[in-house]
């Protein structure tokens, strides 16, 4: 047993090494070349769109760590079996961690922001552990300098000096971290965000508690495996392009442009039927329009594409920014700057249009361009071009398999069809009739409904079912569908027991 335990420890302790180093260079110069975080993206944009919609259905928020964890233990058994194969034919002590290196090297540069310099983490850490490797010796291979097998006490100092060394790497790999971190925390803290040109009406008499999602409760979904922290004082904007006259500014200028407030319900397109992923917030931003036309869109336009720093790229057609709806450079959500994890310092935001085709976060660049002349990330794999909100409804009370009382009882829920409002949302009970249910106040056509439906429970298992009308008269489809290519479709059905 310690011919294996022994080597494949050794393999551990030397992979652990190498990985330390590369974090640690990483991020003292670019934190989006860390190995593992690298590998993570690219297995990312390699996994066919069915495992992710089943990723993020299963998992949510927590399908990234998740996924990072994975990495970390395969590469741990990569190392562990180097170690094994090291011990009898030390070749493979050489191109066991050269091979990884390459891996994650490739990794880094297929990113779509990727830099030259970004390879080279991940390969200084794969010539560390080759050296390491070469001249550590261990159980059973002769040292090259002695040709014996070495003496415990050899292990043990070889041992405790790789592990000082990694130790310290780790350490100063976390210090640069949390000093980035606090830089960022500070940026964002001292932001004072100017009172809105146009400020949002106050809620309607009427409306609900839970209209707005607290900033902590609010939905998440991208593709970031860290979210970038980035300082509103070191922030630039470039946009560019189908134009006249580009323009470039900081995020002192955004603010001095005048800006707007707007109750806007944001939906993602991985939502199935009755999911989680809608939320309503009070965003404030400067519009998007006016600084559109000041640089003279040319003629032949048709897609806004939208870069975040992490390199996720959002495809928006041009006429949904230009037609008169809130669209926004979002800058505070909820009376508070924007949380990291939702694209501070400036996202972009397009109300009725799902987020993978209007919402970018952590934006850094502009370019307007066409459809025909580029597809954005999520275009490239399969989903569509242009997104609009379908309309949709959810049963939120009483929650899927409740046990309630007989007698009266209030089903709730929400419905929205962002930027052409909710005419009507109607309840269906046991596959009978639809009864028209109460629509409480809202704030606009861009936000959603919260409605309610005054029930006779008869004891017994029941069915709810809601469906929704939008502004234009057309009623939710009835098929049901999954989320990919442009959204899912199908009336939310809740069964329940009364007694």
């Amino acid at each position: 047993m310690r011919r294996i335990l022994v080597p494949a420890g050794s393999g551990l302790l030397f992979a652990a090494a190498a990985v330390t180093l590369a974090e640690l260079l990483a991020t003292a110069v670019r934190p989006q070349a860390a190995p593992i975080v690298a590998v993570g993206a690219a297995v990312i944009d390699g996994t066919p769109t069915p495992v992710k919609e089943f990723a993020v259905r299963t998992f949510g928020t927590y399908d990234k760590p998740l996924l990072i964890g994975v990495i970390g233990l395969v590469l741990a058994l990569l190392a562990a079996g180097t170690g094994i194969l090291a011990r009898r034919r030390p070749v493979f002590g050489l191109l066991g961690p050269l091979v990884l290196g390459v891996v994650g090297a490739a990794a880094a540069l297929t990113r779509p922001d990727a830099r030259p310099p970004d390879a080279l983490p991940a390969l200084a850490g794969a010539v560390v552990a080759a050296l390491l490797w070469r001249f550590v010796p261990l159980p059973g291979r002769p040292e090259p300098q002695r040709g014996t097998g070495p003496t415990r006490r050899t292990l043990i100092r070889n041992a405790v000096t790789v592990l000082a060394g990694t130790a310290l790497a780790g350490t100063g790999a976390a210090l640069l971290r949390r000093a980035g971190a606090q830089d960022a925390d500070r940026s964002r803290a001292a932001v004072r965000l100017p009172a809105p040109v146009s400020p949002a009406p106050p809620l309607p008499p009427g409306t609900a508690a839970g209209f707005h999602i607290r900033n902590t409760d609010f939905y998440r979904v991208d593709t970031a495996l860290t979210v970038p922290r980035l300082a509103a004082d070191s922030w630039q904007l470039r946009l560019h392009g189908l134009v006249d006259r580009p323009v470039e500014l900081d995020f002192a200028a955004l603010l001095d442009r005048g800006l707007i407030e707007r109750d806007i319900t944001l939906s993602c397109v991985s939502g199935e039927v009755g999911g989680p992923y809608v939320g309503t917030a009070r965003w404030l931003g400067v519009p998007l329009a006016p600084l559109l036309r000041q640089t003279g869109v040319r003629a032949g336009a048709d897609q806004l594409v939208a870069r975040s720093d992490e390199g996720m790229t959002i495809g928006t057609p041009l006429a949904t920014v230009l037609d008169g709806r809130d669209a926004m450079l979002a800058v505070g959500m909820n009376g508070e700057p924007l949380p990291f994890t939702h694209g501070f310092p400036v996202r972009m935001l397009t109300p009725g249009v799902y987020g993978y085709a209007g919402s970018c976060k952590w934006v850094v660049e502009l370019e307007v361009s066409t459809f025909a002349a580029f597809d954005a990330y999520w275009v490239r794999r399969g989903w569509a071009r242009e997104a609009p909100v379908k309309t949709a409804s959810r049963i939120d009370r009483p929650a899927p398999f409740a046990r309630l009382d007989a007698g009266r009882f209030t089903v709730a829920g929400v419905a929205w069809a962002q930027h052409r409002g909710i005419a009507a949302v109607e309840v269906s009970v046991d596959g009978g009739p639809w009864r028209t249910a109460e629509l409480l106040p809202t704030a606009s056509t861009d936000t959603w409904v919260q409605w309610r439906y005054a029930w006779s429970a008869p004891p017994g298992g029941h069915s709810l079912r809601v469906r929704a009308t939008d502004g234009t008269g057309a009623i939710q489809p009835q098929e049901r569908r999954p989320p990919f290519p442009d959204g899912a479709t199908g009336w939310h059905t809740v069964s329940v027991s009364v007694t």
